[in-house]
């Protein structure tokens, strides 16, 4: 890619995540895009495009009321927990191909306390799959690490370390929900929801929201000494073969995942190899999910996470630092901001400005992934 046409996060702004009552998800986003536009030196009037979406919290599009009628082109997303990754790849094409050079992208989320209870009818599955309680996606994850964990040896003490691991970066984050450090004895003894998932591995679904504003070439440049470029986005769906949430049945033979198949596509864009990455932020709905998607998205191989962790390799002064601001089990999920929050902490960490979570020696490029239901992933490579 010329460098005209290069892409760049040039402003990030977060309302903080967790539980705020009295203030609405259009609310919480209106005031991570203000913070957004105010880090890239802008105005909500000179922005050329916005997409972004929400699960729960209503039509991101009706933030105009609050940020302005200027007339922007705005596109609402709305695809699972991939919400944030998607509307990010939708406002990068519109820079690539020319429709814009300023965009703004934010996600949002209120959802009401417990775990996802959706219909299965809506998810294309009868309802036989609800009523055996298959809908609970804790159960899925507990089935799907039970054989990964077999297949490759991963202990459980591994687990514990990343939920661990979470809640110490989330320590170190103003912005996160769950800011209390605990031991690998408190998370593995803590209630058990799925075996062999306890209590504290999993994330919650949570509130909060995300902005990033993007710009295009000269733009890009000229607002910022340190840009962070977008050098590859990538967004894929399951194959057949797969195993991913709601899937009512578990393949004889297991096809390569979505993840994979985002995480090399985007790589290859962005020119690396996974073995360039310096710091990643990957889906960890729960300690599991860190675990397998390690090895899915190719920075380690499958069943090399049980030297990683135990090693210490993913934390921040490791080297390969994962979910360097307490990933969602630290910061809770609210769905439409979940992917755009990954994307920040890169940002920050790129630039230098992550504080306390400051990954050390100058980090140059950075990986986010991003996984919903029913089986999709969104990649990007942030290089500097």
């Amino acid at each position: 890619m010329s460098e005209t046409e290069k892409i760049a996060v040039v402003g990030v702004g977060i309302h903080p995540f967790g539980r705020h009552e009295g203030v609405s998800g259009l609310q919480m986003a209106a005031v991570a895009a203000r913070e957004a536009l105010a880090d890239a030196g802008l105005q909500w009037s000179d922005i050329q495009f916005a997409a972004g979406g929400s699960d729960a919290a209503g039509n991101a599009d009706t933030s105009v009321a609050s940020l302005g009628l200027t007339g922007v082109p705005f596109i609402n997303v709305k695809n699972g927990c991939a919400t944030g990754g998607s509307a990010l790849i939708t406002a990068h094409a519109m820079l690539a191909n020319g429709s814009a050079d300023l965009a703004l992208v934010m996600g949002f989320d209120k959802h009401p306390p417990g775990a996802f209870d959706p219909r299965p009818e809506d998810w294309g599955i009868g309802s036989w799959y609800g009523e055996t309680g298959l809908m609970l996606t804790t159960q899925f994850f507990g089935m799907k690490i039970q054989r990964y964990m077999w297949e490759h040896g991963i202990s459980d003490s591994t687990l514990a370390k990343v939920a661990v691991k979470a809640f110490q970066n989330g320590s170190l984050n103003e912005h996160a929900w769950r800011r209390t450090p605990l031991s690998e004895e408190a998370v593995l003894g803590s209630r058990m929801i799925s075996h062999p998932l306890t209590q504290y591995m999993f994330c919650s679904p949570g509130e909060g929201a995300v902005a990033l504003v993007l710009a295009r070439g000269e733009r890009a440049r000229s607002l910022r000494r340190d840009p962070v470029y977008l050098s590859g986005v990538a967004f894929r769906t399951r194959e057949f073969g797969t195993f991913e949430v709601f899937s009512p049945s578990v393949p004889v033979h297991t096809a390569t995942p979505p993840t994979t198949v985002a995480a090399r596509a985007a790589m290859e864009a962005a020119g690396i190899e996974p073995a360039d990455v310096r710091v990643a932020q990957l889906q960890d709905t729960e300690s599991g999910a860190e675990v397998m998607h390690l090895a899915e998205t190719g920075l380690c191989e499958h069943g090399e996470q049980e030297q990683l962790i135990q090693s210490g390799a993913t934390e921040i002064g490791g080297r390969l630092p994962v979910n360097t601001d307490g990933g969602c089990i630290a910061n809770g999920e609210p769905i439409g901001a979940s992917g755009l929050r990954q994307v920040r902490e890169v940002v920050l960490q790129l630039r230098g400005a992550a504080g306390s979570r400051q990954v050390p020696d100058d980090p140059k490029v950075g990986f986010t992934h991003v996984y919903g239901a029913p089986g999709v992933s969104a990649c990007t490579v942030l290089t500097r």
